[in-house]
């Protein structure tokens, strides 16, 4: 029997809460599928950071990278800060790390969750760039300045040829789940040159990729489009901050956040965590929606299957991903999700909820 060697890194607030959440679920279905994992925790939290000044470093992410995956919860305190001011979170810092390029975030309208907005099927898989764009910058030396500041948005050929190469990859799989197989770039290329370069680039993959459709909107129109029209999408990839908001607009769609999990990956690695923050003002509170936590768990299982070539993951998955279904459809729902429950209550529904 193969063992899983993984990483948990719960950090603050409610991150703490999803992923104890997250690993009940895993240990449940070890039993059912004839798994083995093996995990060790690690604190890089903005907390330990408040008490100790202890901070993620390359020596930990070098001990940490010898993990099969990493399973990370939710990180960053409002009022912890770096001396330049900046939030603190190891996250940022693990995907320049190991060069986790990409940033995939599926959002599914789930029956029995109401959306914001006029569609009945919204199934769509946000793709962020994460290591350059608008994060490019921020190791660039930075002179503390009450009169200006300036950020760096950097685009390289090399990452927009992978990324967009993920982004098609990805929109074939879906096609045989039943989605339409097309992938939209969107960009800002009439107003920022470093847009430019990645529309060129993406029109050259997407040349490369004549069986997949594609299409390129402006990020404003774009997000427009995302709230008026969801249906018309299904692969979306872009630039690091507009991943990073559109995302969240998607996630919006379909529940929120508490539903929204994301999977950090590169060629070799993978960290797997929700979208949502730290929520400090309902961690402790049993209020938390484990759902995208738990999702992002399944999210890891089925990139380890696919890598190890191990049907067992990828069956653990699916059934994860059906008992996560079955318990939204029935109930009981969290309170973010307009229900009462709480977040035991909603782990045990989707426990019950697992296959056989």
């Amino acid at each position: 029997m193969t063992r899983y060697d993984i990483a948990v890194i719960p950090g603050d607030g409610i991150g703490t809460e999803v992923v104890d959440a997250a690993l009940t679920v895993l240990k449940k279905c070890e039993a059912r599928y004839g798994l083995e994992m093996e995990y060790t925790f690690h604190d890089f939290s903005a907390d330990l950071y408040r008490r100790t000044g202890r901070r993620i470093t390359e020596a930990d992410m070098d001990e940490i990278g010898k993990s099969d995956a990493v399973l990370f919860g939710a990180m960053g305190l409002p009022d912890v800060r770096d001396p330049e001011g900046l939030e603190l979170g190891a996250q940022v810092e693990m995907r320049a790390h190991y060069g986790l390029f990409s940033s995939l975030r599926p959002v599914r309208l789930f029956r029995g969750v109401d959306s914001a907005v006029k569609a009945e099927h919204i199934d769509m898989l946000v793709i962020r760039e994460t290591t350059e764009g608008m994060f490019a910058g921020l190791a660039d030396v930075h002179e503390p300045s009450d009169e200006q500041a300036s950020d760096r948005m950097t685009i390289t050929r090399a990452n927009c040829e992978r990324l967009f190469a993920m982004a098609f990859g990805q929109a074939r799989e879906r096609r045989k789940r039943g989605t339409p197989g097309h992938v939209t770039l969107l960009h800002k290329s009439n107003a920022l040159r470093s847009n430019v370069l990645m529309e060129k680039v993406f029109d050259e993959v997407a040349a490369k990729n004549p069986d997949v459709g594609s299409a390129k909107l402006y990020i404003d129109a774009g997000s427009m489009l995302m709230v008026t029209n969801p249906e018309r999408f299904d692969v979306v990839v872009t630039e690091n901050i507009f991943g990073d908001i559109v995302s969240e607009i998607a996630a919006g769609l379909v529940g929120g956040l508490g539903v929204a999990p994301s999977a950090d990956v590169s060629l070799e690695r993978g960290v797997f965590q929700p979208s949502h923050g730290s929520a400090p003002d309902i961690a402790g509170k049993g209020l938390a929606n484990p759902i995208a936590m738990i999702l992002s768990a399944a999210m890891m299982l089925e990139w380890l299957g696919e890598r190890r070539g191990d049907d067992r993951c990828i069956a653990a998955a699916r059934g994860i991903q059906d008992a996560v279904e079955s318990a939204l459809e029935s109930g009981p729902r969290s309170r973010d999700l307009g229900g009462s429950a709480s977040t035991q209550d909603v782990v045990e529904a989707v426990v019950d909820a697992l296959p056989a």
